[in-house]
């Protein structure tokens, strides 16, 4: 056994450590040493997004010690940035995870030791509330404990900063060097101080759901279809707490639950992963909206940042709608409205990330909005918002991953305005004789059929980092010269900021404002495939998008099964 992992076990058997915790320890000891090793082969990193791990005793853990640990960085960094404030604020919320409750107090008792003023809300509430509550209540900081849509045996913490947004530079890594100096529990103030925590729920509640029914765009439409079926399910999670009322608030009628999942469950007992990416999450969802005839579904993740959608197609079969397609939707949606209501001045856009379909870039062109392109993640969308506020107009924004925006009174991805606008997309469609998959198709022969598949290979344990970073070293050392028989015409590596023409091996600066561990490849034909690291998984992600013209909508399921054909293709050349 690794030495290291010795000396941190021993340390963790005689430490700062309950007994509980100091049990479970030796039981890793004398039971599973592969287990005992993945616990404590190395820290648990708080990354710039913050902490998401499984949990279990260790370092390597997300427990109580871990999460107490980066709690009082956090709180140290907090006080030397704002030194002249009477009154530090955070606020905390949670989901439905096991355990998120205790981590959640965890959180608010080492913040409250350290004289900082707390606002945690009573019961779980969705990851956007809290980016909402941070801007409302004037904090300096807040901490959501999720994590996310991964597998029933994670959680996490994620930090966020004044402006409600995921903490970016500097401050990301001017906290992990706070966090990094607590190298034992000793050093963290645990207990608690009651009078500085608030519990806040109802009243936030009110003046959130105030922002989200704002942001409506065809009150006539809903008025006139307020009785599109819509089935709704939170997973488990804390959609349930908000997503059906405001979808009541906004005028729909028709909203028809799944029962079975409105039950806040961090087991997740009806779903293998909590995941509105995968088809399987939507399927109790579907067969619901099957028995009653509705003509939507929508399915947010535990936390509720993420929306993911099925729809009625021309066969009225239900079919499941990717994060690329619902980030065109909304975005077209959003655009054409604001366009008939004659809002766009010139001094609008919106946001994409660079592994998002190139569509949204058309539409935006199209219609006279500009279009920022940012890394992959939420804080750095939030980080446009912040760079322009006071200078242009945000109307939306997205990414692939199921994550989008509407307004910019929340600064991190938020399931509720989704699902508020995609149900108003449905009423709009009806007022004009169509569905949802009519829009659809009707944008792809208006601007063209883009295309995109998402392959993620898994590489878990200690090993698995490393064959991933072995993966990325290979593809800088031996790219790609074609792909699926197109020529590679230009390479974009953020890693080196570096983008080299391969025709006349011109290369040029990127000029993102950080680096980041992502390779781009694009071909003759205008393929994109870009690969990447996951920062919060451990997996390395592949992004394919294709284009083709689209003539009518009868050519739809031909052209998409040959683009099927040739993501097929390119994933045999690329994930070997």
């Amino acid at each position: 056994m690794n030495e290291i992992v010795k000396q941190r076990a021993a340390l963790w058997l005689t430490g700062n450590y309950d007994e509980e915790t100091k049990a479970q320890v030796q039981a890793l000891i004398d039971e599973n040493p592969k287990e005992l090793e993945e616990s404590f082969y190395k820290n648990l990193e708080f990354g710039t997004g913050g902490l998401r791990g499984i949990m279990g005793v260790g370092t390597n853990r997300m427990n109580k010690y871990t999460v107490g640990m980066a709690t009082q960085g956090l709180s140290n960094y907090l006080k030397k940035s704002f030194p002249d404030l009477s009154e530090i604020k955070v606020a905390i919320a949670y989901d439905c995870r096991n355990n998120s409750a205790f981590f959640a107090q965890i959180t608010a008792d080492v913040f409250s030791a350290n004289g900082i003023k707390v606002f945690l809300f009573e019961q779980l509430r969705p990851t956007p509330e809290l980016s909402f509550a941070i801007r409302h209540l004037g904090c300096q900081s807040g901490v959501v404990v999720t994590a996310s849509h991964n597998p029933k045996e994670y959680n996490g913490y994620k930090a966020y900063w004044n402006d409600g947004a995921q903490v970016t530079a500097p401050h990301d890594v001017n906290i992990i060097a706070e966090v990094e100096k607590i190298t034992d529990p000793s050093m963290v103030k645990f207990e608690g101080v009651t009078a500085n925590i608030k519990r806040i729920g109802k009243d936030i509640d009110e003046l959130y759901l105030e922002k989200v029914l704002s942001m409506g765009l065809s009150p006539k439409a809903i008025a006139a279809h307020n009785q599109v079926r819509i089935v709704y399910t939170p997973l488990h999670g804390a959609g349930v707490t908000l997503v059906p009322e405001a979808l009541r608030r906004k005028g729909f009628t028709n909203i028809i639950r799944v029962p079975e999942q409105d039950v806040n469950d961090g087991n997740f007992p009806t779903v293998e992963s909590p995941n509105p990416e995968e088809g399987a999450a939507l399927k109790m969802a579907i067969d619901k909206a099957v028995a009653s005839c509705a003509d939507m579904v929508m399915a947010s993740d535990p936390d509720a940042d993420r929306v993911g959608m099925a729809i009625r197609n021309e066969k009225k079969e239900f079919i499941l709608v990717n994060g690329n397609q619902t980030a065109s939707l909304l975005t077209y949606y959003l655009l054409r409205r604001w366009k008939e209501l004659g809002k766009i001045k010139g001094n609008e856009y919106i946001v994409k990330t660079i592994v998002s379909t190139d569509l949204i870039k058309v539409l935006a062109d199209h219609f006279g909005v500009k279009c920022y392109n940012v890394y992959t993640g939420f804080k750095y969308i939030a980080g446009v918002i912040r760079e322009q506020e006071g200078k242009s107009l945000f109307i939306g924004g997205g990414e692939e991953s199921y994550g989008y925006m509407v307004g910019d009174f929340v600064r991190d991805k938020d399931a509720i305005v989704v699902c508020c606008t995609l149900a108003e997309i449905a009423a709009w469609a009806a007022s004009l004789g169509k569905t949802i998959y009519d829009v659809l198709l009707d944008m792809y022969v208006e601007f063209g059929f883009f295309k995109e598949h998402l392959v993620p290979i898994t590489k878990k344990g200690k090993d698995g980092l490393e064959q991933i970073q072995q993966m990325m070293v290979k593809f800088r050392k031996e790219p790609p010269t074609s792909i699926d028989g197109s020529r590679v015409v230009l390479i974009h590596d953020y890693k080196t900021q570096e983008s080299i023409d391969m025709i006349t091996d011109l290369r040029y600066s990127l000029n993102m404002e950080e680096v980041s561990n992502v390779l781009q490849f694009i071909t003759q034909d205008g393929t994109i495939v870009s690969v990447r690291p996951s920062g919060t998984e451990p997996k390395i992600k592949f992004y394919f998008g294709v284009r083709a013209e689209l003539k009518n909508k009868e050519d739809y399921n031909r052209i998409s099964a040959e683009l099927d054909a040739k993501f097929e293709r390119i994933k045999a050349e690329m994930c070997e």
